[in-house]
């Protein structure tokens, strides 16, 4: 059984992708050829924003998006302290200290209420960050935010084809990111990323930045960086663009299913905000014993995943020894989650269940 099966979209998808890499093979344009400009201008209309940046990774985006902002040493960023090294390491390669905020225990999403006693004449940034494809609570924290004149980057790299409130996540903030990883519900085949926003001027700079700063014929306004989606990549996302709405309608089913199959066993999954409409990029449950669990359900033939077993504040590349979130904490001990994908059949999320069933009864 696979975790995330990549196989069987692919095998349902070969003849146009075939067709499509053909394509840009016949033009030559191996980078910002026309599928570039393309994708952005699909991107940026189905979330609803004027402008979409197309980059090298989702963690290249939120370091662009810091840069575009001006965010640079003796700054900082309010960062939830749970959820993959990208949100902090992103701004520490942007010089600034990355300050970590507390989570919601019943959404293990950014807490709003954490957040006022953490801002300081430093913070320049609050960067919400979603989490197995559902939105933040954005509202509230870009109420908080512009009451201090600070900027929102929402990370959303879990939660492309999400909604809240109506609105498309990548809508939701002054400037948004995501990531096409290869396991993402929209993905490509390597890395790739995007940045959406609404405001001309950042947009101008971003585009800028994703190609050292350049503003044609070889002027560099700014330090920028090589970033630049492959046209490739662009072409193997515009396939899988036209086929995203059913997919996400799929992967909603499979997660019903999953939340039918569940409810007897003695375990927590996160709560879906009130607004929230999820794109399920993962299925993640909470609870005790989740080593042992884990270890079971390997021997038993299921693949599981553990988003994410430490604290961002316990990472040596971006540690703060003096921070302790004892929500956060918890969390890094109690999730675990499950084979999640578009394909996932009956029959397999059955047997899914029935080994949790065994593990959680130490069977």
């Amino acid at each position: 059984m696979a975790f995330v099966d990549l196989a069987a979209q692919q095998a349902r998808l070969k003849p146009r992708l075939d067709a499509a890499i053909q394509g840009v093979l016949a033009h030559g344009r191996y980078v910002q050829g026309p599928e570039v400009a393309e994708l952005e201008e699909r991107l940026a209309a189905r979330v609803g924003v004027a402008h979409c940046i197309a980059c090298g990774s989702g963690t290249a985006a939120l370091q662009l998006a810091q840069m575009g902002l001006g965010i640079g040493p003796g700054d900082e960023v309010i960062v939830p302290g749970f959820g993959f090294v990208a949100s902090a390491e992103s701004v520490a390669l942007c010089g600034a200290k990355p300050v970590y905020a507390e989570i919601d225990p019943d959404t293990l999403l950014l807490e709003p209420l954490a957040l006022e006693a953490l801002i300081t004449p430093r913070t320049r940034a609050i960067m919400p960050v979603s989490l197995f494809g559902q939105c933040a609570d954005m509202q509230a924290i870009t109420k908080l935010a512009e009451h201090h004149g600070l900027a929102v980057i929402e990370d959303a790299a879990q939660s492309f084809g999400a909604r809240r409130h109506g609105r498309a996540s990548c809508s939701l903030s002054r400037v948004a990111c995501t990531s096409f990883f290869p396991s993402k519900p929209l993905g490509c085949y390597g890395d790739g990323g995007a940045l959406f926003t609404d405001d001309e001027a950042l947009a101008t700079c971003l585009r800028r930045l994703i190609n050292h700063g350049d503003a044609g014929r070889y002027r560099h306004l700014q330090l920028g960086m090589n970033s630049r989606l492959d046209t490739l990549q662009a072409a193997i996302l515009l396939v899988k663009l036209d086929d995203f709405d059913a997919e996400v309608a799929q992967r909603q089913a499979v997660a019903d299913r999953y939340d039918r199959l569940l409810a007897a066993l003695p375990l927590d999954r996160p709560r879906l905000l009130p607004g929230n409409v999820s794109v399920h990029a993962q299925y993640t449950l909470q609870l005790e014993g989740r080593d042992a669990v884990a270890a079971r359900l390997n021997d038993a033939g299921i693949p599981t995943a553990i988003h994410y077993p430490r604290p961002l504040y316990r990472q040596p590349a971006v540690a703060d020894p003096a921070c302790r979130l004892s929500v956060c904490e918890a969390a890094c001990e109690r999730v675990l989650s499950l084979p999640m994908h578009p394909y996932l059949e009956q029959g397999q999320q059955e047997r899914v269940v029935e080994a949790l069933g065994d593990a959680l009864r130490g069977a």
